[in-house]
């Protein structure tokens, strides 16, 4: 074994620069491997990171309310769902002590969310209100850090708006504005600060006030109509979810069940990455098996004097093998240390805001299971030489 492995090396370094090219070939397609691998985990990663860092990752909701059917004689008659007195968490406290529990648990805010109307002279919209505890303000989203005008505060009678909503209204800071809602409830406010989070859904018609100022407009004195949770871990809020609605018996859903075209989406271009890879992976398996073919081919004559004095096929196949597993390992290892190389530098390229041009993230570019893939693959490339090599009858290549 050890003398066939000697043979390898020598019939790799007769020929150095088919060797090198053969080298070069494998490691230029790992670190395409490489490169795809980090952009795609890399834009996952971005892709989650957006959409999960404005809202919560896990929600808690009391139960949905379901039409009885009762027996009228000898008839079944539905029974609407009331919609008199608004679905609420009125245990919402212990539920959050209960949640807080969980090492994983990075915040948990209690929220009272429910639709008004802004009334400014003869301006009017659609607003969605989101009731929270002032010290809870940035617990879920930044939102200190996207005010542009006025300040983060939302006392008593002060509410936050977003910039489009307010350049639609023609509102600015300071001004009073009237929200009525769907209860009944209307109540003065003046606006302490504009926010601009970039995300079209808030910026345009979300306000946001104390708990206790969205109370009497929702008609909820006691009750919190969700309770949001941020967790450190995104990924886990699917498993974390199952288990709070076990211990809470709430309704629990988790950020990727009310985002399930992103969900699809990071699938897709998973099977995208996953099929370059592959194509990768063939292109060295064929450039592999092409130059080890034409080595046999060139040294027939050499494997036929050895099968002359004795040597055995499988001692042939050896040798051939041999030299794949050498141009496999080798070429891998080159092409993750270039690949490492190459997308380092990639992530230090940014455009001007600061954000990178390409979400490559260097730490996951698969590169063990580039080595790994690589190895096995030029391996086997090395298979169909190595039997066609072993094939070869000494008389008809002493001849030649």
């Amino acid at each position: 074994m050890r003398f066939a492995v000697k043979v390898a090396l020598r019939y790799l370094a007769s020929s150095p620069l088919q060797t090198g090219l053969l080298l070069m070939g494998v490691a230029l397609a790992v670190v395409a491997f490489v490169f795809i691998t980090s952009l795609i985990r890399g834009l996952a990663i971005f892709l989650v990171a957006q959409t999960t860092g404005q809202i919560s990752h896990i929600n808690i909701e009391p139960p949905a309310r379901i039409a009885r059917v009762l027996l009228d004689g000898t008839s079944l008659v539905d029974q609407p769902v009331s919609t008199a007195q608004r679905l609420q968490i009125r245990n919402w406290k212990e539920v959050i002590d209960t949640v807080k529990q969980n090492p994983a648990v990075v915040a948990v805010r209690p929220i009272i969310t429910g639709n008004v109307f802004l009334l400014r002279g003869e301006a009017a919209a659609s607003v969605a209100v989101q009731g929270i505890r002032p010290d809870d303000l940035d617990a879920i989203s930044d939102i200190s850090s996207k005010i542009v005008e006025g300040r983060a505060r939302i006392g008593g009678g002060e509410i936050l708006i977003g910039t489009r909503l307010a350049r639609d209204l023609g509102l600015r800071l300071g001004r009073p504005v009237t929200l009525r809602s769907d209860r009944g409830g209307q109540r003065l406010f003046s606006i302490a600060g504009i926010y601009e989070t970039g995300i079209g859904s808030l910026d345009e018609r979300v306000a946001i006030m104390s708990l206790d100022s969205a109370r009497p407009l929702f008609d909820l004195p006691t009750g919190v109509t969700a309770i949001e949770v941020k967790i450190r871990d995104p990924n886990d809020a699917i498993d974390l979810a199952e288990t709070v609605a076990t211990l809470t018996g709430l309704k629990v859903t988790p950020w990727q069940e009310k985002n399930r075209s992103l969900q699809s989406a990071l699938q897709g271009q998973g099977r995208t990455g996953s099929l370059i890879q592959l194509f990768a992976l063939i292109s060295i398996i064929i450039g592999v098996a092409s130059a080890l073919l034409l080595s046999s081919y060139r040294r027939r004559s050499e494997i036929g004097i050895m099968r002359s004095f004795g040597v055995s096929k499988s001692f042939v196949m050896v040798i051939f093998v041999s030299q794949g597993i050498l141009i496999g390992a080798i070429g891998a290892a080159l092409g993750c240390a270039l690949g490492f190389f190459f997308v380092t530098q990639l992530a230090t390229l940014k455009e001007a805001s600061g954000e990178q041009i390409l979400p490559v993230v260097p730490s996951e570019g698969g590169y063990l299971a580039a080595f790994v893939l690589t190895t096995i693959g030029a391996t086997l490339a090395s298979i169909l030489p190595a039997r066609s090599a072993a094939s070869i009858d000494p008389v008809e290549a002493i001849q030649q």
